[in-house]
């Protein structure tokens, strides 16, 4: 089990307190794989996010490696908002343990603390939002303007 403290180092549950951090903490599943292992599969359904407890994963995208992330670091956000199939696959680099949360949990969660539920879902946005910005900075790189 994690606790409370653990969690709070998540940006998902920044504003949280810590009573609303243990209602979703009751909705967690915890999960254990070993290295090589493919924890998501690009273009199969996934319909929670990940919280990595210990380990580091690869994020792959049809045979490119995007990044490495680790320890404190989440992945399966899109397929939460959106219930689509995941965005890319996702394999462990070393014996990987995560949390999960799923869209089931968070419609529960919806039905009993709408608070906790809204601030969590605002705190996912902005997880996207700066995603997407950091994206959009490697896309076009930091190239100057054209005109003086």
């Amino acid at each position: 089990m994690v606790d409370i403290e653990s969690l709070q180092k998540y940006s998902l549950f920044g504003g949280l307190l810590p009573e609303q951090i243990e209602a979703i903490r009751q909705y967690l599943v915890f999960e254990s794989y070993p290295v090589g292992t493919d924890i998501e599969i690009e273009g199969r359904d996934n319909d929670r996010i990940h919280f990595i407890l210990e380990g580091r994963v690869a994020v792959i995208k049809g045979t490119t490696k995007i990044v490495e992330i680790g320890e404190g670091e989440t992945f399966g956000e899109m397929e939460i908002l959106d219930v689509m199939p995941a965005t890319a696959t996702i394999r462990a680099l070393c014996p990987v343990r995560v949390a999960t949360l799923s869209n089931r949990a968070l419609h529960h969660l919806s039905h009993e603390d709408i608070r906790a539920f809204a601030i969590t879902v605002m705190n996912l946005a902005r997880d996207l939002s700066r995603r997407l910005r950091r994206m959009n900075e490697l896309a076009v790189g930091n190239s100057e303007p054209d005109c003086p």
